[in-house]
């Protein structure tokens, strides 16, 4: 998944393209996106790991 901040055409690569596992840069079974654009923020529950994942 690939996260671009602001106006920016050119996004990080915040999750896969590492296979499934538990880092940080890495989800197992991601169930939902969302979207804060109060904080201007990505947020993804990662159901494998039992956690929410957000970038900012």
């Amino acid at each position: 998944m690939q996260w671009k901040n602001g106006n920016t055409t050119n996004g990080e690569v915040v999750a896969g393209g590492n296979g499934a596992g538990n880092r940080l840069n890495q989800l197992n079974q991601p169930s939902d996106v969302l979207i804060d654009k109060e904080t201007d923020s990505l947020i993804i529950c990662d159901l494998g790991n039992g956690r929410v994942v957000r970038w900012s």
